[in-house]
């Protein structure tokens, strides 16, 4: 048997930290399975998502921990091997940017009984002012009994500026 385990990882940025990680992997049998890693305000950030055999297990998550001492602080949590399928789209906003864009497009999809499962976002220039534009791109797990237009209504209503797309 095996054992997922997710990790979440911040630390100072430097040389060679995912191949020190990839490397202990490895030679814990682990299988490195999805990871979201980025350089963000000069820190090192991620989570990853692996599973290790179960004899292994306990012996990875303590040469993990070690981490600290060049500076990456690792946390692991068990993780089940898999969900069941579910219904998902990709939702795209971009609005001029402003405080409480996520908290107001979270709050909408929070009283639709929508679930996010992946969030990304980024603020950008506006192609054809100075102005800067926020954008966020999201993965959502919907209740079938939610209509895409009403999906779409709801969020419109937010503001405006808001441009909304789902595929």
């Amino acid at each position: 048997m095996s054992q997922h385990l997710v990790l979440s990882f911040i630390g100072d940025d430097h040389l060679g930290l995912v191949e020190r990680l990839s490397d202990m992997v490895s030679r814990h049998q682990g299988n490195w399975l999805e990871s979201r890693m980025a350089h963000l305000a000069d820190k090192f950030a991620g989570i990853l998502i692996l599973s290790v055999p179960d004899d292994h297990k306990d012996a990875l998550i303590k040469e993990l921990k070690d981490f600290d001492k060049i500076g990456l602080n690792v946390t692991v949590e068990l993780a089940n091997s898999g969900s069941e399928e579910e219904e998902t789209l990709s939702l795209s906003v971009v609005a001029n940017d402003r405080p409480g864009i996520v908290q107001e497009v979270s709050q909408v999809l929070h009283s639709l009984l929508v679930n996010v499962k992946e969030l990304n976002t980024s603020c950008e220039p506006a192609p054809m002012s100075s102005d800067m534009l926020f954008r966020t791109d999201m993965v959502l797990s919907i209740p079938k009994s939610l209509s895409l237009t009403e999906l779409e209504t709801a969020l419109e209503k937010i503001s405006s500026d808001l441009m909304v797309e789902l595929i």
